[in-house]
This record gives structure tokens, sequence and C-alpha cells, in this order.
């Protein structure tokens, strides 16, 4: 459905974008100049179970859906977004590939990540899935948000990302990214973003040990 808003800016889109090649300017998840550029994923059907006895946590969940539109910003105001199936292949298929799993998009906030081996991205059809199988609990960050993700209160995933290709429908409202680059990017939990679809579950050992004091508020916080 079209909206007056989305409508005018296509408008104003059609008028000052050369090609329908170019990227968008300004690109942003909110109305506001200041909000980040990135793309949100719901993490539905949150779950904490046992895997073993290694006293780590499994995290597994979905950064972005592919073929599901999403409202975005760019300087002319709201339009939808697109990021088509299989855009990140090439990215994903790099043998440096370099990608944190982080919280909230912060940098100093990483719990696993691509090159060290406890982080792996894949595509399916449905888009970016996240696996980091061997989360420490006793990580002040895996402490902190565990917890948070079994009560269901942070629901989402993000990922940041650069824009390789990509293409305007004929009448500027829609934007499809046919390709993209994740390589020093990230894939993030967070509150909100842009993109409202996914799933993902956090595992639970059958025994995490509980010789400090975030392994032990991490235990309490997951018992059912």
């Amino acid at each position: 459905m079209t909206t007056p808003a989305l409508a005018a800016a296509a408008a104003e889109r059609a008028q000052n974008i050369r090609q329908r090649a170019d990227r968008p300017s300004q690109r942003r998840c909110a109305e506001h100049a200041g909000a980040r550029a990135t793309v949100r994923a719901a993490l539905s059907g949150v779950q904490v179970r046992e895997s073993g006895d290694s006293g780590t946590l499994e995290f597994v969940g979905r950064a972005s859906v592919y073929e599901a539109g999403y409202e975005m910003w760019d300087a002319f105001g709201p339009y939808t977004e697109i990021v088509t199936e299989g855009a990140g292949a090439d990215s994903l298929a790099r043998a440096d590939l370099d990608v944190p799993l982080v919280l909230g998009h912060d940098q100093l906030r990483r719990m696993a990540r691509t090159t060290t081996g406890t982080l792996f991205l894949t595509e399916s059809a449905n888009g970016l899935d996240v696996r980091a199988p061997a989360l420490d609990p006793a990580d002040y960050d895996v402490a902190y948000i565990a917890p948070k993700l079994r009560a269901g209160l942070v629901d989402e995933m993000s990922f940041a990302f650069r824009i390789e290709s990509g293409q305007w429908s004929p009448d500027y409202t829609e934007y499809r990214i046919n390709r993209f680059d994740i390589h020093r990017g990230d894939v993030a939990i967070v509150g909100y973003g842009a993109n409202p679809y996914t799933g993902a579950s956090l595992r639970q050992p059958a025994a995490a040990p509980a010789n400090s004091r975030a392994r032990a508020l991490l235990e309490i916080a997951l018992a059912r």
C-alpha cells in the first residue's frame, strides 16, 4: 500500500536520482537523520535448552530475512527495501571473512567472531543465518544478554554491511539490494532496527560451571 508520504518521497526521488542503479542517499532505518543504516530482524521463538556438558551456550539466529519488504528512509523520505535471496553469497565466500557477533553494533562488545572459528554465517532461502556454537557464560556480555533473550526482553537482530549492487523500482518506492558486503561489518543483537522478521534460539548446557559471579548469575537467570 502506497501512503502519501511514500508517494511524495518517490516523486522527489524520481526527480533527483540519475539512474535506478544508484544507491539510497543518507540511507537509514528511521526518519531522524542520525538513525543507523542497519537492517533488523525479530528473534522469534527464543529458547534455552541443554546442549551438552561443555559449560558453553549456543546462539542461533537470523540477522536478516530475504525477499521480505521493510521500511527504510533516505534523503527524500520513506521507501520499501528488500534484500534479494543470495545477496551475500560472494561476501560470505571470502576466505578472510571477518565478522563479529556483537551487542547493539558496539564493536567492543564482541561475543564471537568468524576469524576465531566461534561464529558461522550462512545463507538459506530465508535469510542470513547466524550460529555461535560456544559462547562463554563467563563473558560479561554473554551473561548480560542471555537472560534478556530468555525472557523475551530483547528479541531482534541486525547486521551492518555495505551495499555493492541494487536497483530502484520503476516508481522509486522500493529499493532491492542484490549484493552486499558484510566483511568487517557485524551481526548484532539489538533492541530495535529495521527488518522485523526472523528466528533464533539460545541453548543452555546441562550444567554450567558456577565458579565466577557471571556464571552464577547466568545460571540463576536461565533456570526454569
